[in-house]
């Protein structure tokens, strides 16, 4: 592994690594921020997933995520949104291909060979922070618009794996807006099966080993909130299914990291109280 950038930070370090990955074929980047604490022991780890057309960057320089983790001794990684790199397929617009990797593994050419991002997430990213940094089995999962998507669909896929689980504006039904419609036939083919396990409605309506409460926060002046994210839909598998959902419509704020920003420090609470419980 390279380190690409290193900063001190609320007095941890906010770093930058670059690894070759198994499950992209390419090189990739994950920013993490590390506690003062983690100079100290083992932390627990909690993953940010970021939405279209991000990289690391966005979440390390404009969610303000570093002080609360600071305060409560939570590790905090933040993957890139895709595979990058030469020979990786690209497409047309922003909501396909390069930065909209969509927390799946492709199956349909030309994407299948690189973009792999749930093995990523799921699996290889763990093992690598838990091998190389101080950072113990105690995980959450949370993210933003595509991000809170993956996070949701990770974490309900996943019983047991992580301890908490929480999205801002998350596509929660992708089977059936726009973005997630175009991107999982591209991705998935017209296997619709294979689209409900990628889909938090379908998952939350199915037999489910483990409810892992959910914690949504969604603002009511999000210009995607009517066409791509409609929360309504899982507010109403939630309650038919008994699944445990706080959601939030949280008046006048829309879907950029201002809005993150203002409800950050109430997330990375609820994690690190559910990974110290």
């Amino acid at each position: 592994m390279k380190k690409i950038e290193d900063h001190a930070c609320f007095g941890g370090r906010q770093q930058v690594w670059q690894h070759d990955s198994t499950s992209l074929g390419v090189p990739a980047r994950f920013g993490i921020y590390l506690p003062p604490q983690a100079a100290e022991g083992r932390c627990p780890v909690l993953y940010w997933l970021s939405g279209l057309t991000c990289t690391e960057q966005n979440f390390i320089s404009k969610a303000g995520a570093q002080q609360f983790a600071a305060e409560h001794g939570v590790i905090i990684v933040a993957p890139d949104t895709s595979p990058r790199g030469e020979g990786v397929a690209d497409g047309e617009g922003y909501d396909i291909g390069l930065g909209a990797g969509f927390y799946v593994n492709a199956t349909q050419a030309p994407w299948a060979p690189h973009y792999r991002m749930y093995d990523y997430v799921a699996t290889e990213l763990p093992a690598i922070i838990e091998a190389q940094f101080p950072a113990d089995e105690r995980r959450g999962i949370f993210g933003h618009s595509m991000g809170g998507h993956g996070a949701l669909t990770i974490a309900l896929r996943n019983p047991g794996r992580y301890r908490s689980v929480s999205a801002f504006a998350p596509i929660v039904a992708p089977s059936q807006v726009p973005w997630g419609r175009k991107v999982f036939a591209a991705y998935l083919g017209e296997d619709r099966e294979a689209w409900a396990r990628h889909d938090a409605i379908a998952l939350v309506a199915g037999d489910l080993s483990e409810r892992l409460p959910l914690l949504i926060d969604q603002g009511d002046a999000d210009e995607f909130l009517a066409e791509q994210l409609r929360p309504e839909l899982l507010r109403d598998a939630a309650e038919a299914a008994g699944h445990p959902l706080t959601l939030r419509l949280q008046p006048g704020y829309d879907h950029s990291y201002y809005f993150i920003a203002s409800f950050m420090g109430e997330h990375v609470a609820w994690h690190a109280k559910a990974l110290r419980d």
